[in-house]
């Protein structure tokens, strides 16, 4: 009797006559502007910069944009297209690039962006690790509003649930054909939190109190490894896609990719305490 019930949200934020502004492509604008600032607040503080040497100029942040927009959205679009979706795009490929329909995954534009970042610093000579670290201190404001948009749209619910604030998502009871109200966990605003606010503040302390930054790779490695277990965390509790091969037992495809992540992410940790006590 307490859930909320949450009725279809105009996925249009606001429109110019036939130009509409939906809420979901405004979160990732949203997100990479306030990254951006944030990426060039960073390096025009002042830090024990790794060799004593500045990774790069606040001014090429600007071009780091450039190249980290592209990232996430060629590959967000394709890491859905193959990890999600691949069997629906083979017999439909000309809606791959029908991105306004929605269909972006995570997993794959951290790929994108990880190839946009090697490309950036080869054209430049910087070190990719650095710059790395500065995109994963900043990733965590992107996924904040991401999963904020998630929950607008009303899609990515949680499993059913019995808490008081379990929320009645109607695209839920219309995808499953029941007409009887199911209240459920806005698993979107659980990773809002986790993926997005604790992960940006952890990074944060690790930036201000600890000057991680001067450690090339360590704060990659912590997003990598804190991504990977807030969001099989947030798994446990949202709705997971049970005709995905990759759902088994207790695991999901969020979980499964996830796991490389992680291991990667300890990686990186390790490897930058070793070439510091080198």
């Amino acid at each position: 009797m307490l859930a909320i019930s949450i009725y279809p949200i105009d996925p249009v934020a606001f429109s110019f006559g036939p130009v509409e502004i939906k809420w979901y492509g405004l979160s990732y604008v949203v997100g990479l502007l306030l990254g951006w600032l944030y990426v060039r607040n960073l390096i025009a503080s002042t830090y024990d910069w790794p060799c004593s040497a500045q990774p790069f100029l606040a001014s090429e942040a600007d071009d780091l944009l450039v190249y980290i927009a592209i990232g996430v959205v060629v590959g967000g679009r394709l890491g859905f297209v193959l990890l999600y979706e691949p069997s629906y795009y083979y017999n439909k490929p000309w809606d791959i690039f029908a991105v306004w329909q929605g269909g972006m995954a995570f997993h794959g534009a951290l790929l994108g962006c990880g190839l946009a970042v090697w490309i950036f610093t080869c054209s430049r000579m910087h070190n990719p690790l650095s710059v790395m670290d500065f995109c994963s201190a900043a990733a965590p404001i992107g996924l904040f509003f991401g999963r904020i948009a998630n929950f607008i749209n009303g899609e990515l619910w949680g499993r059913p649930t019995d808490m008081p604030w379990g929320i009645i998502f109607p695209a839920a009871q219309y995808n499953g054909n029941d007409s009887t109200p199911v209240i459920r966990h806005p698993s979107q605003l659980y990773e809002a939190v986790l993926e997005g606010l604790v992960l940006f503040l952890i990074l944060r302390l690790l930036v201000r109190y600890y000057n991680a930054i001067r450690f090339p790779g360590f704060l990659t490695g912590v997003f990598l490894v804190g991504y990977g277990l807030t969001r099989s965390f947030c798994e446990f509790f949202r709705q997971p896609d049970l005709e995905h091969f990759l759902s088994f037992f207790a695991f999901t495809p969020g979980i499964v990719y996830s796991v490389p992540m992680i291991l990667l992410g300890l990686w990186f940790i390790r490897s930058s305490q070793t070439k510091v006590m080198a």
